[in-house]
């Protein structure tokens, strides 16, 4: 037995056959880990009919259905590529947890050290670009109203109150959760918050079309290909954090991985998105909102599991020193 990640233990070749006999996947051939991601839930299979990811150890008991309902949708309503099908296995008689196989993504991850060391300035700018328009292909992916998978009914349960009623909500506990693991959350950074909430609330009556969320979405969750001296996207994943609601919040967390590089890439990112995608009344109040709800999850998973954001070794910033350039990048587009 060898283990692939903490989280998933160790695990037998006889239990990788097991669960590709679910499926009909062939003979276990090999298996390695995954370098990337931050809780190790994967693990690369391969077996005589091809190469797949299994993904186990859930967070929820929704995580892996969830997944598994906007993955087949979006195969079936848009062009973008997804690890379809995946295929989920809710005993746990093989491995202690439920389990989902699907088939690994071709492409480069430009998370990899040796593969950003190769990209030219030109390359990344393409890639910006490219990860625009696959947000705006995976948003695409429409409903009749913003809302959560609920596996009870297998569909898109609304939101009480409104979409932006819910992220207020959330916001609000996260920043509570905050409060109770140290006193880097200080009251200034209260009035902070609530003064970025109250901007933006006489634009949460403006409208838009529901649409699919990934929460997630930056070059940390896809694969790229080059094609000729442009790139594109060619597998998007991990789609645990996913919901309907307004797409433009999926800015969010590309920007901001962006800005930690080269403020020019978010630029890049945005324009093109924003040639695709009208620039409507509130929007700079509401991505400021919805920047806010973004890093207010990141800070608040690392206050938890570290008392400290990444790069702060002695956790001497507030939230707002860490998390207000974020915000702050949206000004430029009054």
């Amino acid at each position: 037995m060898i283990e692939y990640s903490k989280r998933l233990g160790a695990i037998s070749p006889g239990q990788f056959q097991a669960a590709l006999e679910q499926f009909g996947l062939g003979n276990f051939v090999c298996a390695e880990p995954v370098s990337s991601g931050l809780f190790g839930q994967n693990v690369f299979v391969t077996s005589t009919k091809g190469e797949f990811v299994l993904r186990g150890v859930p967070h929820y008991p929704w995580q892996f259905p969830t997944e598994r309902f906007f993955v087949e949708r979006m195969h079936e309503r848009t062009q973008v590529p997804v690890p379809y099908p995946y295929l989920l296995e809710p005993a746990t008689d093989i491995f202690g947890w439920s389990f989902a196989i699907m088939p690994k993504l071709v492409g480069v991850s430009v998370m990899d050290e040796a593969v950003a060391a190769e990209l030219t300035d030109a390359d990344k700018v393409a890639i910006a670009q490219a990860m625009a328009r696959m947000l705006v292909e995976m948003q695409a992916l429409t409903w009749e109203c913003a809302g959560k998978y609920d596996p009870e009914v297998d569909g898109v349960r609304p939101f009480e109150g409104g979409y932006r009623a819910w992220v207020v909500e959330r916001i609000g506990t996260k920043l509570s959760k905050s409060l109770g693991y140290n006193d880097h959350t200080t009251e200034s950074d209260v009035q902070w918050i609530e003064s970025i909430v109250a901007e933006a609330a006489p634009a949460f009556t403006s409208p838009f079309q529901p649409c699919v969320v990934h929460a997630d979405f930056g070059e940390n969750n896809v694969v790229l290909k080059r094609t000729g001296n442009d790139w594109r996207v060619s597998g998007v994943f991990d789609w645990m954090t996913v919901y309907v609601g307004d797409g433009a919040a999926d800015l969010s967390m590309s920007v901001t991985m962006y800005l930690n590089r080269d403020v020019a890439l978010a630029d890049e990112f945005v324009q093109t998105y924003l040639e695709h995608k009208p620039l409507l009344p509130g929007f700079v109040e509401l991505q400021r909102f919805y920047m806010l709800n973004l890093m207010l999850s990141m800070w608040e998973y690392w206050q938890r599991e570290k008392g400290r954001v990444p790069g702060d070794e002695t956790g001497a910033l507030s939230f707002e020193q860490w998390a207000g350039p974020s915000v702050a990048y949206w000004e430029k587009y009054r």
